[in-house]
């Protein structure tokens, strides 16, 4: 018996009929080929993510992004003029990377006020402009204006930074759609504090995704880390969530949790006790506009057990909003069909007291043993996957988003093998 209303169909998942009900394919999550393809028809033709614009608050500051899926690395810089620009991360005379530090794969930030190459010192000014070549007589007919860094689409929504790699893509308010809109005017910009992890998971992308698209799961694999009053309550209960919407290509969960601490103190830890703090974040919310009254598309169910939303938006974008006032955001970005690089960040109002940091540093620690326990799990899928013993598997109502998830990239990956034929 459902714990909460579904809509008329009599589930979620038949609420739209193009999904199906039958038994989803996990082929393309260990098919090399089918990875080939998702990299030219998702990621090279899609709007991603790659981080907030707080990274990069003054004239000079930037930072560079690794897109090993599109075999790229980027340079975000804001420039003299306060606009933020992305540029493939190489230099016009022989191709070397034109900013990094001792190893070239990895990530850097700083400051400066052009960017010098490495190799032979051509230098570019904030806006991608070639402004000095080395022994520039030496050269045939160089027009410098011919060869400024190559510039990526970026555009800015709610504070956060997308490129598309794509020149001929929709305006990213489009793209994000009625989805995006609804959270609009939540404070990012008042959450500050930012806990960070990465992490190289031995899984395809999209499996860590079904992860964290679904709560089936959390009563069963997480109940290590609850107390054994906690875990046998939830273990009883189950799963459902308070509401489900499908925006393609993009998706969100509603759901129960992280509400105050329980009256019954078997149901916590000393230690949250102590920090009034836990998974759910600390329990004390802060005091700042845009929490009251929320944006409209958060809990859109008005439900009085809301805890948290999850909105996944196309394709590795994850905002997790906490209902004590804090949000996180996941990034998944393949490195191989097996494998891809795994990035949370959790944004706090910064702490005035002692106390309120510990209790933001104590959601943070408890996030990072939640997420490991999926990590290791999703390891031992893929190796199981691989061997294609089980291909087809059945998906129930509480896992719509992953089966609108597997759906989308494929009907990506199907219309842009038809274009190109």
């Amino acid at each position: 018996m459902a714990h909460f209303t579904k809509p008329a169909p009599g589930s979620w998942t038949e609420q739209y009929p193009e999904l199906g009900t039958g038994p989803v394919n996990y082929e393309d999550s260990v098919d090399p080929a089918y990875y080939e393809a998702e990299r030219e028809a998702v990621f090279k033709r899609t709007w991603l993510n790659v981080g907030r614009v707080e990274r990069v608050p003054r004239v000079g500051n930037y930072f560079t992004k690794e897109l090993t899926v599109a075999n790229t690395s980027l340079i975000i810089v804001r420039g003299k003029d306060q606009q933020i620009r992305a540029f493939h991360n190489v230099c016009r005379h022989r191709g070397n990377k034109l900013v990094w530090n001792d190893y070239p794969g990895e990530e850097v930030s700083g400051t400066c006020r052009q960017f010098t190459c490495k190799y032979h010192a051509w230098r570019y000014d904030l806006a991608g402009e070639l402004t000095f070549v080395q022994q520039e007589e030496e050269f045939f007919d160089l027009d410098k204006g011919d060869y400024g860094l190559k510039s990526v689409r970026c555009e800015i929504w709610e504070g956060f930074i997308f490129i598309n790699l794509n020149p001929e893509a929709a305006p990213l308010t489009e793209y994000l759609g009625e989805l995006a809109k609804g959270v609009e005017g939540y404070p990012f910009d008042k959450m500050t504090e930012v806990f960070s992890y990465k992490a190289e998971v031995g899984s395809n992308w999209k499996l860590f995704i079904d992860a964290f698209a679904e709560f089936y799961h959390a009563p069963v694999l997480h109940q290590k880390q609850a107390t054994k009053e906690e875990a046998e309550k939830l273990l009883g209960y189950g799963f459902e969530a308070l509401h489900y919407e499908l925006r393609s290509p993009h998706s969100m969960i509603s759901s129960w949790g992280g509400m105050a601490p329980p009256k019954d103190p078997s149901m916590v830890k000393p230690i949250e006790r102590v920090l009034r703090s836990g998974l759910f974040g600390p329990w004390d919310r802060p005091d700042i506009e845009g929490l009251d009254p929320l944006p409209s598309g958060i809990n859109p169910a008005k439900h009085r057990s809301w805890g948290t939303d999850s909105f996944e938006f196309f394709p590795n974008f994850t905002l997790l909003f906490w209902a004590p006032g804090w949000y996180l955001t996941y990034h998944y970005w393949p490195t191989a069909v097996d494998k891809h690089v795994f990035e949370a960040s959790l944004y706090f109002v910064p702490a005035k007291t002692a106390r309120e940091r510990l209790a933001q540093e104590l959601a943070a620690v408890t996030f990072k043993e939640y997420a490991l326990q999926d990590a290791n799990t999703l390891e031992a899928t893929q190796t199981m996957l691989k061997g294609r013993v089980v291909t087809d598997f059945p998906l129930n109502d509480q896992e719509i988003l992953l089966r609108h998830l597997h759906k989308v990239v494929g009907d990506y990956v199907k219309e842009h093998s038809v274009a190109a034929q």
